[in-house]
């Protein structure tokens, strides 16, 4: 089994982290490992599983995100991720959405570390890859420091050996995914007393990283950082990772040349059939910060979906940049 370096990872973020987005994410970073959209085991076993599996060999090191709790589905899922070249497949025991508590899966699995440690013995007795979970600190009135280490401990004891923990709890009523987002205070020091707790596990922190001086301060405590929104808005973040945080130099210096290589991307893309929209509605934060980048932004978002739009819309835009 290969290990990954998962000192950097881009979050799994339903609607965004597409294969489009990913190929994009990859340019800036060659070190960082990159996630799937939570993708359900409904839809890859009553579904087009092609449709939602198939990426980019240059994604690679790159995670499927798996939402489900039937420990026999779960195996199979994981074995279509093995089959399809996936680095890792991840359980997710983080949504709080009600469609995905419905679904008898996402956050509300915290309450069942015994059945999520049945879906990761099942997973690992059918691939070679890794299974790793992703978590909340908690839920509702369960966010002491007990029962998160009764989770792991659980979890950890049929074999999964990496977690990735966002530091805040989930209220499953009461609260919309974006509200337990930002509502629920952020508990790092949990985090950090978990992984002292578990010296031998991956521990990787999530939940509100906007900075690479953060992950700094965080990869003192913890073995890897987790950045979802701020990767995705601010993707320029990305460009500089790998020198930071994996010693290597960068692939690129300047963000036009970024997008001059994204744009080879977009147009084998669109030769195929794939519409512009949506491939471009991923670099709408490459520029932010700089001058010129809400006109970039707003001549793509206004003119991208149409009918003949190409990359020399995307070349216009850039010219929009000081």
């Amino acid at each position: 089994m290969t290990k990954l370096n998962r000192k950097f990872t881009v979050a799994p973020m339903l609607d965004w982290t597409d294969r489009h987005c990913r190929y994009f994410h990859r340019l800036l970073t060659k070190k960082s490992v990159l996630y799937t959209e939570m993708v359900t085991t409904g839809a890859l076993l009553h579904g087009d599983p092609a449709r939602h599996l198939r990426f980019n060999q240059e994604e690679h090191p790159v995670a499927l995100q798996l939402g489900g709790s039937e420990p026999q589905e779960m195996a199979e899922c994981a074995r279509l991720a093995a089959s399809y070249g996936y680095d890792e497949v991840n359980i997710n025991v983080g949504c709080p959405s009600e469609r995905v508590q419905k679904g008898a899966f996402g956050a509300c699995l915290m309450a069942e570390p015994d059945l999520i440690a049945e879906c990761v013995s099942a997973m690992q007795a059918t691939v070679n890859i890794p299974v790793t979970v992703k978590n909340r600190i908690g839920i509702d009135d369960q966010d002491d420091y007990a029962g998160l280490h009764h989770f792991v401990s659980t979890v950890s004891q049929a074999g999964c050996q990496t977690f990735i923990i966002h530091a805040r709890k989930a209220w499953l009523k009461g609260l919309s995914p974006k509200e337990n987002r930002e509502i629920p205070p952020l508990r790092y020091e949990l985090v950090y007393e978990l992984k002292q707790a578990f010296p031998h596990l991956e521990i990787i922190i999530n939940g509100g990283i906007t900075t690479l001086e953060q992950c700094q301060q965080h990869l003192q405590h913890v073995d890897g950082v987790m950045v979802g929104r701020e990767a995705y808005h601010n993707p320029w973040l990305l460009a500089q990772v790998d020198s930071a945080l994996y010693g290597v130099n960068d692939t690129f210096q300047d963000r036009k040349a970024v997008l001059a290589a994204f744009l080879d991307y977009v147009q084998a893309q669109q030769a195929a059939g794939v519409a512009l929209n949506h491939m471009s509605r991923h670099i709408l934060g490459l520029f932010q910060g700089m001058p010129g980048a809400r006109s970039f932004r707003r001549l793509i978002s206004e003119n991208a979906h149409k009918q003949n739009a190409g990359i020399e819309l995307l070349r216009d835009a850039a010219e929009k940049i000081a």
